[in-house]
């Protein structure tokens, strides 16, 4: 993969990730960011080369130069190649991320009860297809 690329690991069932990466794709104006849902074969590799279950829904995961990102760290870094005010958002970064977990652990956790979720992952429309893996 290109080093101005990184791909976004997601729970594909997820509505609120759904919607993150709906989000991410409006300011994403370079195109840094491609996706795959964590249950897709095609993530398996990445997660399990860097030590992550693939199994472990509760995360975001950023692929990102050879490294994988979770939780509150991967949203952060996320919205540090976002346009407009959304990369002022990666000065949380000074905050401890077992303090950041913490949040980040309780809205993922209460997620489907909050949001939903599919029964199946999205489909990219046809514009967007090349931007998933």
């Amino acid at each position: 993969m290109p080093d101005n690329q990184a791909i976004i690991f997601f729970d594909g069932v997820c509505n609120l990730c759904n919607g993150f990466v709906q989000f991410v794709i409006r300011y994403d104006k370079g195109g840094y960011f491609r996706f795959a849902s964590l249950q897709s074969e095609e993530a398996r590799p990445y997660l399990t080369g860097n030590g992550i279950d693939p199994s472990e829904l509760g995360t975001v995961v950023l692929y990102e130069n050879g490294k994988c990102y979770t939780r509150s760290t991967a949203a952060l870094r996320i919205f540090r190649r976002l346009s407009g005010a959304w990369s002022l958002l990666f000065a949380g970064i000074i905050i401890p991320s077992f303090l950041r977990d913490v949040v980040y652990n309780f809205v993922a956790h209460n997620r489907y009860r909050w949001f939903g979720q599919k029964e199946s992952c999205m489909l990219p429309t046809p514009e967007l297809r090349s931007r998933f893996l």
